[in-house]
Formats: C-alpha cells, structure tokens, sequence
C-alpha cells in the first residue's frame, strides 16, 4: 500500500500591496517538490500598505499579531513575517522580538507555530553560509537602505556596498522585471565579498537572477526570498535544497 506525500502549510503574513512572496516562495517550493517526496499548501494574511514609508511600515506592522492568529486558525506548519524591512525598519534586533510575539499570538490561539522572518531568515542565511561581508541591491529609498545596511551590521556581517532603486511605490517594486537585478548587480561593487544580496527585499522579483549572477561573478549569491525558504526548510527539520536558487539552497547548510 503506497502512501500519500508528507504535506505541509506554509503560512505568509504580507503586506497588502505584495505579489511576490504569494508568487516566489510557492516556485522555490514546487521545484523542491521536484527532487524531493514532502508537498506544500499556501496561506496568507494580509497587513495594510501601499508606500514602503517609515511611517507606513510602523502602522502595518501593528496588524501583524491578527495574522498570526488568522493563520494559525489554518494550522500551518511555519508562519513566515514577509517583509524585511517592516522588521528592520523597526530597531536593531527587532526581528527576534517580532518572532517572539508572533509565535505566541499562536500559542494564545491554541495553534502554536514556528515563526520566522525574512530579516531574521536573511541575516541567519548569510552567517550560515560564513558571509563576513557582502554588497546589497535593494528597491528601497536610500534612507531605508540605510537602515537596513545598519541593521546587517548590527548582526555582525560587514556591508561593502549597497545600491537603492529608490522606488516608493510598493506595487512597482513588485512590477520590476525578475531579470532586472542580474543587469542592477553591474553598478554593485563586488570586489572582496563574501556574497551578494541581489534583493534585499521580498517584494523586488529576482529568482529568475539568482542562478546566473552566481555563475557570472563565481559568488554566492542569496535573495531574502531565498533565505526565506531556507529558514523554513530548516525549522521544518527538512533538507534545504531547491534548484537553481543560489548557494544557500544546495542542501550543504
């Protein structure tokens, strides 16, 4: 008697304005399904913005608790935070005190889950692959790139350069071409880093340009989206490896 895949919920608090993460980390997933037995469902709940503003990242995060527990009624498996820098916006460290929260909103609601974040899922890929210093290409205005820069230093990983867009709208940052960073990463200064951060933003598509920058510049190179899926991976205690989305999805980490 054969039995059916081992099948798992993945849950996704989003902004409201975001249609990349709904899109990316399912893709990740299903070409994970292709070398390996376990299948993944979707789940999402949303938190109001539009403009990717200090001011708007603040009151959108404040929603983040009611999805937590609309997710958890779902039972997901893993509940991810889908926006780093909502999270990295708001303080040092803050990705940790988020996590916290979170889980126990689902705990309160008699449906605990793991809870991760693309902050925290970014800077925790980054160390686990040894990255000590990279260079980043975000969409964000340079005051947010700051932040963000900032915060990646915070937690111990040296950033030698950084590129800003500086797109506001947070539906354009989602309307970029996935192919676009593999022509942005040309004005990234590389030289003498560990790895490159080729959308330092889960809104930004960019798996389509994963695979071809690591080939091209012989570095590692990591998306949030893809440190995304890795910490989700991991915290499902299941092998993080997808094709062709860069280093830290090879199944050596």
């Amino acid at each position: 008697m054969t039995t059916s895949p081992r099948t798992l919920r993945i849950g996704q608090i989003v902004p409201s304005s975001n249609t990349t993460m709904e899109t990316e980390i399912p893709a990740m997933l299903h070409l994970r399904e292709t070398i390996a037995a376990e299948r993944f469902t979707f789940h999402s709940s949303r938190m109001r913005m539009k403009q990717v503003t200090a001011a708007e990242l603040a009151s959108m995060d404040r929603e983040s608790d009611r999805c937590a527990q609309e997710l958890s009624d779902a039972r997901v498996d893993v509940l991810g935070y889908a926006c780093l820098v909502a999270i990295m916006s708001q303080g040092l460290g803050y990705h940790r005190v988020s996590q916290e929260r979170l889980h126990q909103a689902t705990v309160d609601n008699g449906a605990p889950a793991p809870v991760i974040s693309s902050a925290g899922a970014l800077v925790e890929g980054l160390h686990a692959i040894g990255a000590r210093k990279v260079s980043i290409l975000t969409p964000y205005m340079k005051p947010l790139t700051r932040l963000v820069v900032d915060y990646i230093e915070n937690e111990g990983i040296e950033v030698h350069d950084s590129l800003s867009l500086e797109i506001a709208d947070n539906l354009k940052v989602g309307a970029q071409d996935p192919i676009a960073p593999a022509s942005h990463v040309a004005r990234l200064d590389t030289r003498g880093v560990d790895a490159v951060v080729l959308s330092a933003c889960v809104q930004m598509p960019s798996l389509a340009s994963i695979q071809p920058v690591q080939d091209r510049l012989g570095l590692p190179v990591v998306t949030a989206a893809a440190a995304t899926v890795y910490r989700m991976l991991k915290v499902l205690d299941l092998e993080a490896r997808v094709p062709d989305a860069g280093e830290l999805l090879t199944g050596k980490y």
